[in-house]
Formats: structure tokens, C-alpha cells, sequence
């Protein structure tokens, strides 16, 4: 199926640091049918880089970073649920974010963008389920940043949605986290063709972001993978160049991820979205994590892997252990996989039977509660 971007506007968003960001852009995209009663509803949340195209085929041929989990007969079954995605809040793929031109100025915002948070993110995205006429959302799912969207679903609004699957994520960054992202916007800004986040029109900061992305594509395989991917293998030589040149084929592999990124993604997104990232603390405002999930009124499935050590199966374990304490419905799931973080994009065959049997079970509950009122 080709799938087409949508665009929804709207007239201002209040967000956590008090200032009013108007003339809203929200980039979407949906598969399957709304049913008649508007009860089958799946909205999935984007990992940091990725955007709307969660599934189909865009006109350029190229596939949704989801694909695999979504569509006719997949996890995400789209002859029975009505699937969308939405690009967030500060991306760079059709939502309002620091390249869009400021309408106070006619230039695009660059620095002068106000800080996010996903709690903004969130609030924009229950503005387009409104929109939708959607009362209420069967399930949230998404993993990576995609997870900590749907964890602030659950405690921001509790009554919006039937079921939760935060995947592979965390309620708050660590501070090996934080410094990751860190290293990233560092590269970024020591760039001299940043400019301040001044460069639209002009010389990209291309070095800076490409090395940004290098260290975060890092951070998303193991250790195993990595030696079964590329070991200490040579790339088009025999020997060493004992020079600056790529010698190895994961110094090439990299060097290809980071210039590819470079012509998809906009630098101040990467600063803003990994600061919303730092920022967010599910637990921030209550006492404890638990007592901020016990506003949750959800279901939940919990997944996280083996050899994730971007976000450790400790930090879903901490979730899990939160819900159990206010005897929340929890299934957790660890499951083993030797693609690092990456897993939940890649290694999908269990997951898919997993995810597939918890959203049969949330539809059958959902209809009888549906039945009950």
C-alpha cells in the first residue's frame, strides 16, 4: 500500500515552559479503517529518529521504519485496527520543529525555537486524536523514545486510552544516557558551520551531525552483533593503510550511516529531541514512580531485550515493578535477541506473536466493559 502523509493545523500549543507556540503543523499518516464505533484505534510513537512513515510504502518506494510490525496480518494487524503515526513536536518531517519558518519572522526558528518536552509532544498528538474524532485509543505503543510517549499517555491521560506498550525504554535517562546525548550535541555544536543554529540556506553542519549520529548508532547494536556484523574485518585492502583511511568496514559502515543521516535529518531537531529525551522523568512531580502510575488506568505490556545496553531490561524492570506495587494489569517480557537496541525494529518474529496476543486479549475486555456501560 503507498502511504500518504497528512498534514493537521492548529491554532497554538501551551507548552511546559510557559510559552505559546502558534501555527501548529502535525505530519501524519494512517493504514486500516476507523471501525463505526471509533474503538480500534492503535496511535504508535516514533523512536528519536524517526518520523510518520511507520508502515506501507511512500512514493519514493521506501518502506515505514515499522513496517515489519505493521500491516495486514503483521503485530499491528491493519485489517483490524485503524493505525496512525505522527511525526513529533520539534522533528523535521513535516511537524512544527526549530526548520520551520517563525511566522513572527518569515525565517525558519533555528535557536529561537522554545525548549520541548514529551509531555508537549504527547499533548499536541491527544490534539490530533480530537481531531480524528478518536474518543478513546485502543492502545499506544512504541519503542526506544516511542516508549517514554506512551508512558506519559498513561499518567497525561488515563481515561484516553485502553492499553500501554512502552518497548525497550525507560521512565528517566541515566546519566550514562544523558552523557551520550551529550557527546552528540556537542559534535553538533562544534561544528563551525552551526552557525548557532543559523545555517538554513547555507553549509550544513554535516561533520558535526554525522559524527553525532555515529556515536548514537553505537549505542543502538551490541557488542555481538557488531563482531558478527563486522569483526576486525579489512575494508578493500590487504593491509593496513597506516593513515586516517578507512581500514576497517565498520569504520566504513559508520562513516555511511552518519553521512546518510545527514541528508534526512535536521541538526536542531537532533538538539531539541535529545534534550526533550534528558528531560523526561516520569516520576518528576509525585513522590515516587509508582505513585505517578498509579494515575494510570491502562493495561500494560512491557518489552524490553536481552542485549539492549542503550536502555537495560533493569529500567522496564522498574516500570513493571512500579505498576505491580498499585496492582496494575502488567505483562512483562524480556526477550532474548543479540541486536542490542535495536531489536525492537529488527528481531520482530516473537515480538509479533506477543504483541498480537495481548491486543486480541484488549480488544475482547475492551468490548466487554464496552457491552457493560
Amino acid at each position: 500500500m503507498i502511504a500518504e502523509t497528512q498534514i493537521a493545523q492548529f491554532d497554538s500549543l501551551t507548552l511546559d515552559n510557559g510559552v505559546t507556540l502558534r501555527d501548529i503543523t502535525v505530519a501524519y499518516e494512517t493504514y486500516g479503517a476507523l471501525n463505526e464505533a471509533r474503538t480500534n484505534a492503535i496511535l504508535i510513537e516514533h523512536a528519536f529518529t524517526g518520523d510518520a512513515h511507520a508502515a506501507g510504502i511512500d512514493h519514493e518506494g521506501k518502506p515505514g521504519w515499522w513496517a515489519n510490525m505493521i500491516g495486514p496480518g503483521k503485530a499491528f494487524d491493519t485489517d483490524h485496527y485503524f493505525v496512525l503515526c505522527a511525526n513529533v513536536l520539534g522533528g523535521c518531517r513535516g511537524t512544527t520543529g526549530p526548520s520551520t519558518v517563525n511566522p513572527a519572522t518569515g525565517k525558519p526558528y533555528g535557536l529561537a525555537f522554545p525548549g520541548i518536552t514529551i509531555s508537549d509532544m504527547v499533548r499536541l498528538q491527544k490534539l490530533l486524536i480530537d481531531h480524528l474524532g478518536i474518543p478513546k485509543l485502543l492502545a499506544v505503543a512504541g519503542g526506544s523514545m516511542g516508549g517514554m510517549q506512551v508512558l506519559e499517555w498513561a499518567v497525561a491521560f488515563p481515561d484516553a486510552v485502553e492499553a500501554c506498550l512502552p518497548i525497550a525504554t525507560t521512565a528517566r535517562h541515566s546519566a550514562q544516557q544523558i552523557a551520550f546525548n551529550e557527546t552528540g550535541r556537542q559534535a553538533i555544536m562544534g561544528d563551525p558551520d552551526f552557525q548557532n543554529g543559523n545555517y538554513y540556506g547555507g553549509a550544513l553542519p554535516a561533520r558535526g551531525l554525522s559524527v553525532a549520529r555515529m556515536v548514537g548508532h553505537i549505542t543502538y547494536m551490541s557488542d555481538e552483533s557488531m563482531r558478527e556484523k563486522f569483526g576486525r574485518r579489512l575494508r578493500d585492502r590487504q593491509d593496513f593503510s597506516y593513515g586516517m583511511d578507512v581500514d576497517f568496514e565498520v569504520e566504513s559502515y559508520l562513516r555511511y550511516r552518519g553521512n546518510q543521516f545527514v541528508g534526512r535529518f535536521d541538526a536542531n531537531s537532533y538538539l531539541y529531541i535529545t534534550k526533550a529525551m534528558d528531560y523526561f522523568d516520569l516520576a518528576s512531580g509525585f513522590p515516587s514512580l509508582a505513585v505517578a502510575l498509579e494515575r494510570a488506568r491502562s493495561r500494560f505490556l512491557v518489552i524490553s531485550f536481552t542485549s539492549d545496553w542503550l536502555y537495560p531490561s533493569y529500567q522496564s524492570q522498574e516500570i513493571v515493578n512500579a505498576l505491580r506495587s498499585r496492582n496494575h494489569d502488567v505483562t512483562y517480557c524480556e526477550l532474548s535477541s543479540n541486536y542490542g537496541h535495536d531489536a525492537f525494529l529488527v528481531d520482530v518474529g516473537e515480538q509479533t506473536e506477543i504483541v498480537r496476543g495481548f491486543l486480541a486479549r484488549c480488544v475482547r475486555e475492551f468490548r466487554s466493559l464496552e457491552a457493560v456501560r
